[in-house]
């Protein structure tokens, strides 16, 4: 149990599904608590046990439950039942240019994630350069994110989840839109990641 990082016990995840808004309303406030919904299990009864530095590749159909593992490793949902443990720090790619304000620059948006990860500016003052030469996007750095494109949100979003060392680096299918040389990039740098700080990897 020393090295094991993330650790999900009997974990559900359950939604309920309504016809239309109004039937969410009608369940609510029905005296006997009738039922106008469907259950649907995004997740039943998952045991996982994952070590540190090991790497997951996790397939599936569209709505298998693939994404909601992730976010509730990453603590962005809440399971349903069961409980989960988690021995390090995350970097998460959920969405693309999940953890940037769109109004913000690039520049400014690298210090935002930062400091939302707990480092100060002076400490993200560091990794800037390191930042900007592996995202590559030049002079787009200085405009507001809302004018990216999705391969731009890819590059600094990745060059940044992966600048502050995480001990865990969860990747739910952000580097689909990316090109094959930055995809290529991106894999060696997971690789270093890996082999040299033992991060664990976990990805859609």
């Amino acid at each position: 149990m020393s090295n094991t990082i993330i650790e999900l016990k009997n974990v559900s995840k359950l939604y309920k599904l309504y016809r239309n808004p109004k039937d969410r309303m009608k369940e609510a406030l029905h005296p006997f608590r009738k039922k106008y919904h469907r259950d649907f299990h995004a997740l039943k009864n998952l045991n996982l046990s994952i070590k540190r530095g090991e790497t997951l590749g996790i397939l599936g159909m569209n709505g298998a439950g693939k994404s909601t593992l992730l976010k509730i490793i990453s603590g962005v949902l809440l399971p349903s039942s069961g409980s989960i443990e988690v021995n390090g720090n995350i970097s998460a790619l959920l969405e693309l240019g999940s953890g940037f304000n769109p109004e913000y620059t690039g520049r400014e948006n690298i210090f935002f994630y930062g400091a939302i990860q707990g480092y100060t500016k002076e400490e993200m003052q560091e990794k800037v350069e390191d930042i900007l030469d592996f995202a590559d996007i030049g002079a787009f750095i200085d405009q507001p994110i809302k004018t990216y494109s999705s391969g731009m949100k890819t590059r600094l979003a990745f060059s940044v989840s992966t600048s502050i060392h995480p001990d865990i680096l969860i990747l739910d299918e952000v580097l689909s839109v990316g090109d094959m040389f930055f995809q290529a990039k991106c894999t060696d740098r997971m690789r270093s990641m890996i082999d040299n700080e033992n991060t664990t990897v976990l990805f859609v």
